[in-house]
């Protein structure tokens, strides 16, 4: 019996087709069977070699797909116009040192190295460089130095030779010496053009694990440093060389990674060798001072090509092995930046004890477009670095200039791939990239160049985070396309990339916020939040019960004794407590239309004609420069405006009581009080408290008109209740410390829009921002519910007409809900310029807290149940949005109010002769 290998039976099920393998079946057999028959000696090596072909290739094939080179070639060097800040750049790569070895503090709370840590801390700029896979030592470098992620290829030849040529800083140099590594130093001179790029190395038999102390190929390199500068004063070639620009000096200090592998980072061997290339980099820093004359021109790095894990390995992707030092000072480097609070997802900055100097982050090939800008080289061709611009102390238009070359040293490489692939591939089955046309580029090299000549450094600098959302945005695009899925699905899954390009654009607004609230003490940012947390839910659940805005007034009025500004204004917080306390009274009562109480509405009436007496008394008696007979008409005006609003709700009142109708006259003048309600606040001054409470008049006697019981007295309540906000938010100001007092009493809304004044966000702003969506949501809900229909009496438009017209009607009604809205509106406008914020920032967070609420009522939203249960969760997700849109809205519209002033013709005068 002929026994079949089971490799043969593999082959056969893989080679074979399926339609012929009943008969090649048998014939198979029939071979094994009759083993003496011709056929034997030529089937069976046909089906081997064709099974070892097939697996050959799929064997290669991974070779030419995976480890080809990505590199292009034919590029134009791209370099800064501007001069550099650096005339030379010394590079200190320690090989094999991790992130926590050199910032970690030892048990007696000394530095791991004294020198650097005294640079980071008052010279130079800090952070950890992010390495990729695979952690060795010349991808390492070759991100470092030429700015792009190694060559795969290079694997199939040990990390040892360049499989593709490549462009580098050291290349792009005038001049460049380096001391190390025979492994790494000789593939960037290989690489570089003509001959300036020199290296000195010693043997490769030095790089012994087995050595005593490895640190003595550190020492080799500082030694030979020493030497190189001593024998250049006796060498003019040499010294007139080293006094050229762009000139770098590369030193390889390859002992902590020998003596990581031999003795394991946590050894003490691996920790006295930081201590020696601590105290050598002192020693050749100060050296090159002193040979350069304290010029000032020199650029520093410090930095690691890859880290390594406790048992002494590397070229995984363990945060041991990818988190390196980046240290960088001298010429162009900004200093050290102090913060309070900074957020990073570990706790390296606690454990290093570096909290108050501000963190860095760069990917590790961003380095050397960092290394380009500072001795002003061309970046490096196949760079893909990103220029880091907080590392850089130089002007807006350098940094602007730097970026933009940055981006079209990438985007040549973009274009230069683009053709090479437009020329291997099918002219109607190539698709370019449409957001990257032609057209498209020169659009983006045209309107970056004339933002850096119209000096918008932050637009130039912006264009490039564009390119990146765009990019994202078609990458969703294509699944999409792939998933067949229905247009609609395309805007919901694009609108976030916009968005979020427009909130990573004000990331440092946000960083400064999450600083100034990490700086409070834990149980402070705690109760911070869990306000922040109540203060939403309480406005949630007012959409289901109006009561609950009573305990959020009842809170509010407790405000001042919480935050001692009772000690400081006594009257005002007094005041503000008893109205707080007041308007809590209306969400407690019934729904408009319930029982009428037209007394109720007179009494309102004639309490304002009152308190507008007092006003005009006061007005008349001031001494005001700015006051004119003008402004007193347009007073007096008014108050005749509330005076016939109270005589037509009492007249109609009684005429439609005897059946008699609406009375022509008082339909007239409700219509024209209506008209002119909302011109005349623009004919009064546009200081402060006259302009408001012109507009408190003028919408007051519209309201009297839509008035049917106790919810007139709604707007004037709420109404004192904003003008006792705006001189508390003056108090709370005062309190913080933020900026000096302003005088209310002149203040002027036409000149309050100087964007010089205007100061940085606090967290009371926050506080601020919630008051206002707070007021906002109980005038909506504070008189009725307009969700519900039937919680508006008819009678309210009574005054205007009495035939039914429902979209008049409606109208009418709505007005009537707008009315509060825009009280609260002008209030916070006042308190926004009044506080000296500009008008976006206050209104920023209020989109962010209403936002938050939509997001809560979007996950309420019921398709289940009955019709009521799911028309109410729609209804009130349906408000909630339309309530953000209608404050963006309310906004814009109490700007024009408080600003604008239409100015009457005057009567010329006639002098006779």
């Amino acid at each position: 019996m002929v026994v079949k290998p089971f490799f043969l039976y593999f082959i056969r099920i893989i080679v074979l087709p399926r339609g012929g393998s009943l008969c090649l079946s048998s014939y198979w057999n029939s071979c094994w069977t009759l083993p003496c028959q011709p056929a034997v000696a030529m089937g069976i090596p046909v089906f081997i070699l064709a099974g070892l072909l097939v697996h050959c290739v799929f064997l290669v094939s991974i070779f030419d797909i995976y480890f080809s080179s990505p590199l292009v070639h034919g590029m134009t060097p791209q370099q800064t116009p501007l001069p550099p800040p650096a005339k030379r750049l010394v590079l200190f790569v320690a090989d094999g040192l991790r992130a926590d070895s050199l910032y970690e503090l030892n048990s007696n709370d000394t530095p791991q190295a004294p020198f650097l840590r005294s640079v980071l801390e008052n010279n130079g700029s800090w952070g950890i460089s992010h390495t990729r896979v695979p952690t060795e030592s010349r991808p390492g470098h070759v991100a470092l130095i030429a700015g792009f992620y190694e060559d795969v290829s290079a694997v199939a030849k040990g990390w040892k030779e360049n499989p593709v040529e490549f462009d580098s800083v050291f290349n792009e140099s005038k001049y460049t010496w380096s001391w190390g590594s025979p492994d790494i130093l000789p593939m960037f001179a290989k690489g570089a053009t003509g001959d300036h790029v020199y290296t000195f190395c010693y043997m490769a038999e030095s790089e012994d694990f087995g050595a005593q102390d490895a640190a003595k190929l550190d020492m080799w390199v500082f030694d030979h440093v020493k030497s190189f500068f001593n024998s250049s004063r006796s060498n003019q070639t040499l010294f007139s060389a080293l006094n050229e620009e762009k000139v770098v000096l590369f030193l390889h200090l390859l002992g902590i990674d020998t003596n990581g592998h031999a003795h394991r980072p946590n050894s003490r061997e691996y920790k006295e060798n930081i201590k020696k290339v601590d105290e050598g980099v002192k020693e050749i820093a100060s050296m090159i001072d002193n040979f350069y004359g304290n010029d000032g021109k020199t650029a520093f790095v410090l930095t690691s090509d890859h880290g390594m894990t406790d048992w002494g390995s590397h070229g995984a992707g363990h945060p041991s092995e990818t988190l390196t030092p980046l240290i960088v000072w001298g010429a162009g480097v900004n200093y050290p930046q102090k913060v309070t609070s900074q957020f990073f997802e570990d706790n390296f900055l606690k454990e290093w004890k570096l909290e108050n100097l501000k963190r860095l982050d760069v990917n590790q090939a961003d380095i050397a477009p960092l290394m380009a800008s500072l001795i002003g080289v061309p970046f490096p061709l196949n760079s893909v670095g990103t220029l880091p611009l907080e590392y850089l102390n130089n002007s807006a238009h350098f940094k602007a200039e730097s970026m933009f070359t940055n981006a079209v040293q990438i985007l040549e490489q973009f274009k230069v791939k683009m053709s090479q692939k437009k020329e291997t591939t099918l002219s109607f089955l190539f698709t370019p990239f449409k957001p990257l046309s032609d057209s498209e580029q020169i659009n983006f090299l045209k309107q970056t160049r004339l933002y850096i000549q119209q000096q918008k450094y932050d637009e130039a600098e912006s264009t490039v985070l564009f390119y990146g959302f765009a990019f994202v945005g078609m990458i969703i695009v294509f699944f999409l396309l792939i998933q067949t899925c229905p247009w609609t699905y395309y805007v919901y899954c694009l609108l976030p990339v916009p968005v979020w390009y427009a909130v990573v654009r004000e990331l440092p607004v946000i960083q400064d916020l999450a600083a100034n609230l990490l700086s409070l003490q834990i149980s402070q940012s705690v109760g911070f939040l869990l306000v922040c947390v109540l203060g939403i839910e309480i406005l949630v659940f007012s959409f289901f019960y109006r009561s609950t805005l009573t305990i959020g007034l009842l809170v509010f009025a407790g405000w001042p004794v919480i935050t001692q500004l009772w000690v400081q204004a006594k009257a005002t917080a007094l005041m503000w407590t008893f109205l707080c306390v007041l308007l809590a009274i209306f969400p407690l009562m019934p729904v408009v239309g319930r029982e009428p109480n037209i007394p109720l509405v007179l009494a309102t009436g004639l309490l304002t004609l009152l308190i507008s007496c007092f006003s005009l008394a006061s007005l008349c008696k001031s001494e005001n420069k700015y006051r004119s007979n003008e402004d007193l008409k347009v007073h007096f005006y008014q108050m005749l405006s509330i005076a016939l609003s109270t005589y037509v709700v009492s007249s109609t009142h009684d005429s439609l009581k005897n059946k008699q109708g609406l009375p022509l006259l008082n339909q007239i003048i409700s219509w024209m009080t209506l008209v002119s309600s909302s011109v005349l606040p623009l004919l009064s001054p546009t200081f402060l408290f006259q302009r408001l409470f012109s507009i408190l008049l003028s919408l007051m006697s519209t309201y009297l008109l839509l008035s049917t019981g106790y919810e007139a007295l709604f707007p004037l309540v709420l109404s004192g209740l904003m003008f006792v906000w705006i001189n508390m938010e003056q108090e709370a100001l005062q309190h913080y410390g933020l900026s000096v007092k302003p005088k209310l009493a002149v203040f002027n809304f036409a000149y309050a829009t100087d964007i010089t004044q205007f100061r940085q966000l606090h967290l009371d702003d926050v506080r601020r921002s919630f008051f206002f969506v707070f007021f906002i949501v109980t005038a909506f809900f504070g008189t009725g519910n307009i969700a519900s229909v039937n919680s508006f009496d008819p009678a309210s438009v009574y005054c205007f007409l009495t035939v039914f017209s429902p979209f008049m009607m409606g109208g009418l009604l709505v007005l009537k809900v707008v009315i509060p809205f825009v009280l609260v509106s002008c209030a916070f406008e006042a308190v926004q310029v009044t506080t000296q914020l500009s008008s976006k920032s206050l209104f920023l967070i209020v989109l962010v807290i209403s936002d938050i609420m939509a997001l809560h009522f979007f996950f309420l939203v019921k398709d289940y149940g009955s019709w009521l249960d799911i028309g109410t969760s729609i209804s009130h997700y349906v408000l909630v949005m339309s309530l953000t849109i209608f404050m963006m809205l309310m906004n814009g519209l109490a700007q024009l109010l408080t600003t604008k002033r239409l100015e009457l013709p005057r009567r010329t005068k006639h002098h006779s002769t």
